[in-house]
């Protein structure tokens, strides 16, 4: 990865993530479910982990694309949980985009995530959309399992990558209507891989 999860901002879809350098840069990984892969991960990825307490996944569901307005109690085996979907949709994930195939322990476990009662919303007498009070974990769990579900099975499968940055790892879908998405953000890897790509093509003539 680039960098773990920083604060995130409600100007559109997407996270406000921190570089190793310290600056901070905008990321869509382009669905729900793969907006919770940044806050850590398995294996060496658990340095970037912020879900450490139940509050934690509280503020993450408030600055994910998920609509304004969710009233959410999460408990400590919700968070044990939120976890360990997290982990294995990140493996689930890392395989689909690299073309290997598709481990059953990780599907098992987001399909037990989604068999479970989503998030319910609510319509408004003037129009309006909101979430039904008393929301838990366990919802906001299968909600994020069965957005993964329509990814894996859905138009834009076949889309879902790696960053191509030889020192990042985060994942995304390309929902982009030219389908030609390389980089997890232009202003952060890209930017980078065009300034190296200038600099190997100006070092033979300054060696001249």
């Amino acid at each position: 990865m680039s960098g773990g999860a920083m604060d995130r901002r409600k100007d559109g879809p997407g996270l406000t993530l921190m570089s190793h350098e310290g600056t901070p840069y905008r990321f869509d990984p382009g669905a729900l479910c793969l907006e919770l892969l940044p806050t850590g991960g398995p294996g060496v990825f658990a340095r970037f982990e912020v879900l450490h307490t139940p509050a934690d996944l509280v503020t993450w569901a408030g600055h994910s694309r998920l609509a304004d307005g969710l009233d959410l109690t999460v408990d400590e085996d919700q968070l044990a949980r939120a976890r360990a979907l997290r982990n294995a949709l990140f493996l689930l994930t890392a395989d689909r985009a690299h073309g290997r195939p598709l481990r059953r322990e990780h599907l098992d476990l987001i399909n037990a995530a989604a068999a479970e009662p989503p998030l319910v919303s609510r319509l408004g007498a003037d129009g309006s959309r909101s979430w039904a009070p008393g929301a838990t974990g366990t919802q906001l769990l299968s909600t994020v399992a069965r957005d993964a579900i329509d990814l894996f099975s859905g138009p834009y499968a076949n889309r879902i990558r790696e960053c191509g940055a030889h020192d990042c790892r985060l994942l995304f879908v390309d929902t982009s209507r030219p389908g030609r998405r390389r980089w997890c953000a232009m202003e952060h890897c890209g930017n980078r891989a065009k300034v190296r790509a200038h600099r190997a093509r100006r070092a033979p003539g300054e060696g001249a």
